[in-house]
């Protein structure tokens, strides 16, 4: 009797247990790879002259749905829903510049770094802004929910600036705003810099923020383990075949960065 009710036991254990997330399994079965991109990131996600996705992180995208051997469907974001979509299931991955701080580490999951820049501004011609010290007493812009946006506000609570801010949905509308003259600066990437001061007469180069070079990382399930491991496989090999200095090369231009940290073993 004893043991019917320790095998009974075993057995609602196991039933009760929680089915874990694999999100490998559930792409290769469903011939799908849902991929959330930034689309007004120019030139890392954009739409092009026919309003196709395309950049830098759309070719990771489509990169990584070949090796899966599935289709790629692209799921343009904001810069705020790029978290969102993978802790609602709305997304398997997301490709989207997205630096990996212990704060975010909390909702998702992080591969090893598969791409890096660095912020700098862009500027009204008529701003008078040159160096990082002419920002004093201008009005600055940044997308809402990106490191950029978090690492001003911490030093216009130094100025004592705060009020001079302005955070706007998308890069697009943050370019707009500098172009249009309501704004000085809007900081962004450096990868997003020559694109932008191409399309706008009104926008020149500004200067480099001060804080440290932005590592970014391939998003997904904070609690999918063997789908963080396929992707960290994934971002290798991209390095290794040379993908990843394809793909630079064709968007940004250049030596591509190198994606060790100093100090840190990948």
């Amino acid at each position: 009797m004893l043991k019917k009710l320790a095998a009974l036991a075993a057995l609602t254990t196991i039933s009760t247990v929680p089915a874990m997330a694999d999100t490998l399994d559930d792409v290769v079965d469903r011939g799908t790879l849902r991929c959330g991109v930034v689309l007004d990131f120019p030139p890392i996600g954009y739409r092009d002259a026919n309003n196709e996705p395309a950049g830098f992180d759309v070719e990771y995208c489509n990169d990584l749905a070949a090796a899966l051997e599935v289709d790629a469907e692209i799921l343009p974001l904001t810069w705020a829903e790029r978290l969102p979509v993978i802790v609602t299931g709305r997304a398997d991955v997301v490709f989207g510049a997205t630096s990996d701080s212990l704060e975010r580490a909390r909702t998702v999951g992080f591969t090893i770094p598969y791409a890096i820049y660095y912020a700098q501004g862009v500027v009204n011609a008529e701003s008078g802004i040159e160096t990082f010290e002419d920002i004093r007493g201008k009005r600055v812009a940044a997308a809402i929910g990106t490191v950029p946006e978090q690492e001003w506000l911490k030093i216009a609570a130094e100025w004592g600036e705060e009020g001079n801010y302005q955070g706007y949905q998308s890069e697009n509308e943050v370019f707009l705003a500098v172009a249009q003259g309501k704004a000085d600066i809007g900081i962004t990437t450096n990868t997003a810099v020559l694109p932008i001061t191409q399309q706008y007469d009104t926008v020149v180069a500004g200067p480099r923020m001060p804080w440290t070079t932005d590592y970014t990382s391939v998003v997904g399930k904070r609690e999918d383990v063997t789908w963080l491991n396929f992707l960290n496989l994934f971002v290798t090999h991209q390095v290794r075949s040379g993908r990843y200095q394809e793909h630079w090369g064709k968007y940004v231009s250049g030596e591509a960065p190198e994606l060790r940290i100093p100090g840190v073993m990948y």
